[in-house]
């Protein structure tokens, strides 16, 4: 029996995915997670073989909470479902700690496939996904995702803020640095990710942080 955790911020698809789950017989659904907290409380104290991790809860530092995980709880295999298909996204999340990736586009069956894979220390990604990954090379090197794994921490942070609306002066108050360095640091974010205007970071974050 694959004893699994669900870790999803969204309590109708973590229940539907409970459901789902059902339907294979040697899955059982030990336990779901709403938040990291709860998270580690459960793969703390439980027996775990598979983490069904949905992108949404990692937030916009996505390979940092995979890469706790991987430290902090070795034996279990996380399997990382995400609403986009990107291949360098599923590769960055593979490099990362996860043991497989898979898309919520696809049908159930290559969920279980999935679940099964990883429960046996197997690799796992879509073969779609994986194609795309091959004959993607150019893109892996010159996309947004590939840009934005270049920035610095302090890029990132600061990336993050400006796009929930925060101007310098905010920012150098919350990260207790000048306004000048805020800026120095906005420049080199900007040009690192090509981005010509703070509607071109929303947008970034819109389409990548879920």
């Amino acid at each position: 029996m694959i004893k699994l955790v669900l870790a999803n911020d969204r309590l109708l698809i973590r229940k539907g995915l409970r459901q789902l789950l059902m339907l294979d017989k040697a899955i059982e659904v030990i336990a779901e997670a709403e938040n990291e907290e709860e998270l580690y409380s459960i793969l703390a104290w439980q027996t775990v073989d598979v983490l069904l991790l949905d992108l949404s809860l990692c937030g916009i530092y996505k390979t940092s909470l995979l890469q706790r995980i991987t430290v902090n709880f070795p034996s279990v295999a996380v399997l990382v479902l995400s609403m986009h298909n990107e291949p360098q996204l599923a590769l960055s999340i593979l490099n990362n700690g996860a043991y497989g990736f898979i898309s919520n586009d696809q049908d159930p069956d290559a969920l279980f496939t999935a679940i099964h894979h990883v429960a046996g220390q197997q690799r796992y990604i879509h073969p779609a996904i994986a194609e795309k990954i091959i004959f993607s090379e150019s893109e892996k090197q010159s996309g947004p995702l590939h840009r934005y794994d270049l920035l610095s921490l302090r890029e990132k942070q600061i990336m993050q803020l400006l796009s929930e609306g925060n101007n310098s002066n905010a920012i150098a108050t919350q990260l207790n640095i000048s306004n000048k360095t805020v800026s120095t640091h906005k420049v080199r974010m900007m040009e690192k990710m090509k981005f010509t205007s703070n509607a071109d970071i929303v947008r970034f974050m819109i389409k990548y942080q879920n």
